[in-house]
């Protein structure tokens, strides 16, 4: 569904066209001026994604591939090593103590991202954590194993935000999804990687005298620390500094942007626009729509090897066997992404991811036999979870203007959505293997309120969108012109994506 954000009663400028050397000579231009031809517009795309997006996305993978070891080394040894009784829940306090300064500084450490060159703060946050992802591997007991969980969830917790507000301010917004998704698909891929990676790690048991869960943390913080140095000098900064493009180039991304915000201004925060975007009834419903989603993912993350295991395969066919598992919910995320961009919609494909992952927690709450169902519904999931979560994001960073706004809004949804983890870490009950009534039952109930949640988003935008198109928002055109400047999402001339 193609949604403008401009006036919608305003001469529109001519539509960006490809082609002949007659139609490049008749390139139409933006109403700043600046001549577009649709060669020279997909030309520019392309450089902007060779320049923004591969540095991320292998950071990205790297994050994750940190974030979700604990698994892999759970079932190579780590809990009778640092003698945490099997029936215990030491292993999830382990998962908590990530969790909760990840959830807590994510919308601080967006704040910061405004004022702080992406190449410094994403890299800096990068180095950080890898240390403390080598720290693990010299855990001796719970204590040290959680207090470096801890300070990798504080560290942790600007890096996506911070990303996903880097990527969007290049890109209109119905390019966004796509881009955004590449860029997520990190994590799916980091999935099949970890556990692949967490195979051959393990075969260095006893090389140093250390086991072979120790090296998964030792090997993997030290390829982070190394690739976070490289980042420092690779990392995109915002559009208006990029050096990488020509100076013609880098004033038809500009204009192109701004034809694309319409009349939507960047914001300044203040005490009254940070309170009304956390109060606003799209912002939290985005966030509880992504709380839904995330309880799945993080499940998936955390548990898939454990479960797998208790299904009947060794640690290391368990390793192997989550490859597959996120191959798949990589191709389809990647389908859908593209498929949402080109029809300019959102809401269709996040009830697509939902209906996909309710099937496969049917399976699991259901204990169907045999083993072979229940690994399909493994597929299920996964795959249905990770079509859904970038979808999520990016409708709402779509529906969000621009400025403080945006990253407020974004770093609030996915730290509000994140602390779902805290609910999967405490249902997975260890004594209750490996049928976990409470997991799965949690699980499908948090998916269909996923649902739920994008249904209201959907109706009640198109609501919206019809009052302003009958002019029922027009009175706030005599506000002040700053404060009318402000209102991001709220200007009258703003139309969301639905």
């Amino acid at each position: 569904m193609d949604v403008s954000i401009s006036d919608p009663k305003a001469p529109r400028p001519p539509s960006l066209q490809s082609g002949s050397d007659k139609e490049k000579a008749a390139a139409p231009s933006t109403p700043h001026g600046i001549p577009i031809d649709g060669a020279a517009e997909r030309k520019l795309v392309l450089k902007v994604d060779l320049a923004v997006l591969p540095i991320l996305f292998l950071l990205f993978l790297v994050s994750f591939v940190d974030r979700s070891n604990l698994a892999n080394a759970r079932i190579e040894g780590l809990e009778k090593s640092l003698h945490i009784p099997p029936k215990s829940n030491g292993y999830n306090v382990a998962l908590f103590c990530f969790t909760i300064p990840y959830v807590l500084f994510e919308v601080p450490a967006n704040m910061l991202l405004k004022r702080i060159r992406p190449n410094w703060w994403l890299s800096g946050l990068m180095f950080s954590w890898g240390i403390c992802t080598m720290g693990q591997g010299f855990s001796q007991n719970l204590g040290g194993l959680a207090t470096c969980r801890a300070l990798m969830g504080l560290f942790e917790s600007g890096f996506v935000p911070g990303c996903a507000y880097l990527i969007g301010s290049y890109y209109k917004r119905h390019e966004f999804q796509f881009r955004y998704s590449i860029f997520f698909s990190a994590a799916i891929l980091a999935g099949a990687f970890s556990g692949f990676l967490a195979y051959l790690l393990a075969k260095m048991d006893g090389v140093g005298g250390y086991e072979g869960w120790r090296w998964i943390f030792i090997v993997e913080g030290l390829i982070t620390v190394v690739i976070a140095l490289v980042a420092f000098f690779v990392i995109a900064p915002w559009p208006e500094d990029c050096r990488f493009l020509t100076p013609h180039e880098k004033d038809m991304l500009l204009e192109r942007l701004a034809v694309d915000r319409g009349h939507v201004k960047h914001d300044t925060l203040t005490s009254k626009s940070f309170v009304t975007t956390l109060t606003d009834w799209k912002v939290w419903a985005g966030m509880l729509a992504y709380f839904g989603a995330d309880h799945s993912a993080s499940a998936v993350v955390a548990f898939q090897p454990t479960i797998l295991t208790q299904l009947g395969y060794k640690s290391s066919e368990a390793q192997i066997h989550t490859i597959p598992v996120f191959m798949v919910a990589l191709v389809l995320a990647i389908t859908v992404a593209w498929f949402s961009d080109r029809t300019q919609h959102r809401y269709a494909f996040c009830m697509l991811g939902v209906a996909i992952c309710m099937v496969g927690w049917t399976i699991q709450l259901a204990q169907a036999n045999p083993v072979g169902v229940r690994y399909f519904g493994m597929f299920a999931i996964t795959s249905g979870v990770y079509i859904l979560m970038p979808v999520l994001v990016v409708w709402n960073l779509n529906n969000l203007g621009t400025g403080y706004r945006r990253v407020i809004g974004a770093a609030f949804q996915i730290g509000g959505g994140n602390s779902a983890a805290l609910v999967s870490q405490n249902v997975f009950i260890s004594k209750h293997a490996p049928k976990y009534p409470e997991g799965f039952g949690t699980g499908f109930a948090l998916n269909v309120m996923a649902g739920v949640c994008c249904t209201a988003l959907f109706f009640g935008l198109r609501a919206e969108n019809k009052r302003r198109d009958r002019g029922l928002r027009d009175s706030r055109f005599s506000l002040p012109q700053a404060e009318l400047d402000n209102l991001g999402d709220d200007h009258p001339n703003f139309r969301y994506t639905l």
